[in-house]
This record gives structure tokens, sequence and C-alpha cells, in this order.
């Protein structure tokens, strides 16, 4: 933490209850803290211990990924779009994947959509393993982290193994997947799922019911419907404040659709609450939602018949003219990708909508008027990756 503007000091018009005029200062939070995930600036005014206004500061990141995607083909957009969230890399992919099969009018083999299911299930419970693990760490409790990690070895093994990669795992390819998943593979992914489930318990039992962490969590940074809809905030944190909204069931894709449906493991889980506390929990919850789907999309799976998981390409990919938006709901919350062609083998424009980016400029909405030490529990509890915001 370090003072700006020469360390400036301002008198406030106000004088406080003893009878002495308070100061205000101006204060970097940033751009390097360990309570956020990735390089953030937060550039905040403090009466005291409490906080008057916050700027965020973006762009330390920023590496143009959006202008690259124009002088790429489209095999190659794919490893750009990977990186952004490097917490949700597979997720990353598809939208782009997506977007262009669908301007293509091309039809993906039924085990490559329920592969890619299951990989984007395995990465969303990646993703919020990692925050489960680290919001405890940013509030000063060590311990939840090393369990987090140790369930997300269990999933990285397996896809590690599918894919050659750890974080960018570069498994799609537009028509379905790079190659078959590896013989044995479903058994191990298998075991893996029921070893995280088994063990999931353990985790929670840190965090639920944890008094110091239910006193630093509950009624802070509260953020209601009305500001959700306001900021475009989506995902867990959304849900967390009762909005009741998740892709995979509202405009389902993939396989989504079955999982979501009548009978199906799927459910979207939501809180009323909208503080610190409500979003832990959602992404508690979702975290067994996402092992359950991705047990449902195992066993579908077994019982297809062996076939081709991609289709083949010409040597030259070209998109017809015109554009399309296509969305996902990422483990962060909504991707939007609008991809327009001039029917060449590169996009003429290739816009990202990054959930990260609305859920964090909503912290100028919620910070004002609150604790120095709560700002760390209400940044932590808006689990962005800095990347996803700067692109």
């Amino acid at each position: 933490m370090t003072t700006t503007d020469a360390a400036r000091r301002e008198l406030t018009v106000g004088v406080g209850a003893g009878g002495l005029a308070t100061a205000e200062m101006v204060l970097n939070i940033g751009p390097q803290h360990p309570a956020t995930h990735g390089v953030l600036r937060l550039k905040v005014v403090l009466d005291g211990e409490r906080l008057v206004s916050a700027e965020p500061v973006v762009g330390y990141m920023h590496r143009g990924a959006e202008k690259l995607f124009e002088v790429r083909d489209y095999r190659q957009v794919v490893v750009l779009a990977n990186r952004h969230d490097w917490l949700s890399a597979f997720a990353n992919e598809l939208g782009v994947v997506l977007g262009v099969e669908r301007m293509l009018g091309m039809e993906v083999p039924e085990r490559a959509v329920w592969a890619r299911t299951l990989l984007a299930e395995l990465n969303r419970v990646l993703n919020h393993l990692m925050f489960l693990g680290s919001y405890p760490l940013e509030l000063g409790a060590i311990t939840p982290m090393f369990y987090g990690f140790r369930e997300r070895e269990e999933l990285q093994a397996v896809m590690e193994e599918a894919s050659g990669g750890r974080m960018h795992y570069m498994f799609n390819r537009v028509g379905g997947l790079k190659e078959d998943l590896p013989a044995g593979w479903l058994g191990r992914t298998q075991a893996a799922v029921d070893a995280v489930t088994r063990r999931l318990p353990d985790l929670e039992s840190m965090l639920v019911g944890n008094e110091i962490l239910a006193g630093r969590t509950r009624g802070v940074g509260v953020l209601s419907p009305e500001t959700v809809h306001a900021y475009g905030v989506s995902g867990p944190i959304a849900r967390a404040s009762g909005v009741d909204l998740d892709l995979r069931r509202d405009a389902p894709y993939l396989a989504y659709g079955e999982l979501f449906g009548p009978g199906g493991p799927g459910r979207v889980v939501t809180r009323t609450a909208g503080d610190c506390l409500a979003r832990l929990e959602v992404l508690l919850e979702q975290t067994r939602v996402s092992l359950a789907l991705a047990t449902a999309c195992v066993d579908r799976l077994r019982s297809l018949p062996a076939g081709p998981v991609n289709v083949k390409l010409p040597k030259v990919l070209k998109v017809p003219e015109g554009h399309l938006y296509t969305a996902t709901e990422n483990p962060l919350g909504l991707n939007g990708y609008y991809l327009v062609s001039r029917g060449e083998k590169t996009p003429w424009r290739l816009k990202l909508r990054s959930a990260s980016f609305n859920n964090v400029a909503v912290l100028a909405e919620m910070l004002p008027g609150t604790l120095v030490a709560d700002m760390v529990a209400i940044l932590g509890s808006m689990f962005f990756v800095v990347g996803d915001i700067d692109k």
C-alpha cells in the first residue's frame, strides 16, 4: 500500500464530533497487491479507516487480444482467447469455437458435445476451488488453501492427461476436440470426481459455520439486485444477490439443455443476502452441482458408441460473411463473443465481453462507506481475474 500525490492530505470541511478536523488521504491499493488475482489498482480516498470513494484502475495487463484476433485465422485465435481468464481456459475456448461453428452451420459429433460439457464442468470446479481456497487466505486463514489445492490436483491430473496442458488446455477445435479422450480416462475422471466430492465437506467445514469468517463477511459488501442489473454483474456474484440467471439453463448450449431439463442434475444456486458470505456459499454449492454434472457427463459418454470427436476441416477455413453474438456461462459469469466476418480466413472483428470487467466496475459503487478491513473482504469476494478485465 503506497501513498500518491506526494502523500496529499486534504482537510475536510466538516469537523468531527470531538471538535477535531478529520483529514482525507488518497491511497493506491496496488497496482501489485496480494489480495487480487492479477495486477489491479484501486485509487481510494480515506477518511480515517473509512473509504470515501474508490476507483478501480485497470489496463496494467492489457495485451490487445482483440486486435490480435484480427490477424490470426480461426484456428489460431483459440490460443489467444484461451488466456484472458487463466482459471477458466477451457471455457474461454468454447465461446470462440461455438460462435464459429454456428456461423458455419456446422454440426459437431455427439461425443464431442458431451466431452466438451464434461471438461467445461471440470474446469468450472477448478476455478471455484481456487477461490474457495484463496478467499479465506485473504481474510487470514491459510489452511483452506491447502485443502483447495489438494482437490484441484485431483482434477488437474485428468485434465492434463486429456489435453496435455495444466492451465491453457488448447483442447477445443472448430468442429470438436483436438483428439479423442485417452483409453480408460473416463474411469480415472470419475474416480477423481468421486474423491473430490467425498472430501469437499472437509473444506466446507472450515468455511461454513466459521465464526471468524462469518464475522468478516456477513452483512459486508451487500450488492442489491438493482445494482447487479445496472452494472451488468453476472455469474455467482449476481446469483448471490438473488438474480436467478444462468445461461446453461436459460439459453442452453452443448448438452446443458438435457442436464438442466426435467430429471437432470443441473440446478441454479441462488442466495438473497447479496453479501460476501452469500457469494462464498453460492460458489461452494455450485461446486457440488458441477461435480454432479460431471458425473452425468461421464455416464453418458460411457453409453455412447465409439465415433469421431471432430469434423474434418478444409485446409483454409473461411467463415461466411455476417455477424453473430455467442454467449456462454463461464465460471465467473457471462462471457460474450461478437464475431463479424467478411468471408475471409481471419475475423474482421471479434469482440470479447468478459465477466470480470463488470464484476470489478461495480466496486466503485460498493466500497464507499466501508472500512479498509472490509475492503479486502469485498475485493476477494468479487471472484475476478484481472487478465479477464484487461484482455
